[in-house]
């Protein structure tokens, strides 16, 4: 085949257009400390590169869940305390009223304090994280305890949350369970009897009250379960994003030490190719003929 001065440039031009592209390709690799920067560039890495980031982005989705879940069994975990430091105060003083030495006008003053730990206790079951109210249900939006209009929590719903892939978790405590309308009832009806409008004795509401703090105990043990099980979900969803996050820059993150390299050696290839290129694209017919 014959091989003129025209296909000799027309090669050379062609080669350093792919040297050129070479070198682009490295350079923008190396400012971005990425192996690919179009998918064009690796198909392969480009779809397994989104596969990992979803992946992580479930896994950034599991954490701010986790989070919440957290939040919210804490809170409802320092709502069940105080509920209980109130009952046990009821009970001291159910316990000093049922003294047959205490006069009315003592009796009184113990049904006073009842009553505010009454209010107290229902403002507790009205307990809100953010706008939601915690003891209500799915009805995070409806307050479950109303004295005035004697509305007491009625809701049965289990509040779940997705904590992991295929693991969810019931966050919430039934409000029917530790602030039951009996509850309100029976410190009413307490509050009555130490103002001497009924006919109970005062030692009989030992017994209810016993009931009712032994039911929020129960609802404290089982949630405290449960936020053992949540350190565990969030030891596990932290050790994912790790892997992920490994993994991901396994596959899209450059060899910085490898992409220097490669662009020093195209640089010289590059200057190389000029030089030769040179020394093709000068000689003509005038120069031979000089």
């Amino acid at each position: 085949m014959r091989v003129t001065q025209g296909m000799l440039t027309s090669h050379m031009l062609r080669n350093l257009r792919e040297s050129y592209d070479r070198m682009d390709r490295t350079q923008q690799q190396l400012m971005t400390g990425k192996k690919i920067n179009r998918p064009s560039d690796d198909p392969v890495i480009a779809m397994k590169g989104m596969d990992h980031r979803t992946q992580l982005g479930e896994v950034e989705q599991y954490k701010r869940n986790l989070s919440e879940a957290i939040n919210w069994s804490e809170s409802t975990d320092n709502a069940l305390e105080k509920a209980t430091s109130v009952l046990q105060r009821v009970r001291e003083l159910t316990v000093q009223a049922s003294n047959g030495t205490y006069e009315g006008s003592q009796r009184e003053a113990i049904a006073k304090e009842i009553y505010q730990l009454r209010e107290h206790l229902a403002s507790i079951a009205n307990t809100q994280l953010g706008d939601q109210y915690m003891f209500n249900g799915t009805k995070t939006d409806v307050a479950p305890v109303d004295l005035k209009a004697n509305k007491y929590p009625s809701a049965t719903s289990e509040l779940f949350i997705e904590l992991s892939k295929g693991v969810t978790m019931n966050i919430n405590v039934q409000g029917q369970t530790v602030f039951p309308e009996s509850l309100f009832k029976d410190l009413e009806a307490l509050d009555s009897e130490l103002r001497g409008a009924g006919t109970t004795p005062i030692n009989a509401f030992l017994t209810k009250l016993d009931q009712h703090l032994q039911s929020v105990v129960t609802a404290r043990s089982d949630l405290g379960a449960r936020q053992n099980r949540l350190e565990l979900i969030e030891n596990r969803v932290d050790e994912q994003e790790v892997v992920v996050n490994r993994i991901l820059s396994n596959t899209e993150d450059a060899d910085i030490e490898r992409v220097i390299t490669d662009l020093k050696m195209q640089e010289s290839i590059q200057r190389a190719a000029l030089s030769v290129g040179s020394r093709i694209i000068q000689p003509s017919l005038l120069d031979f003929l000089r």
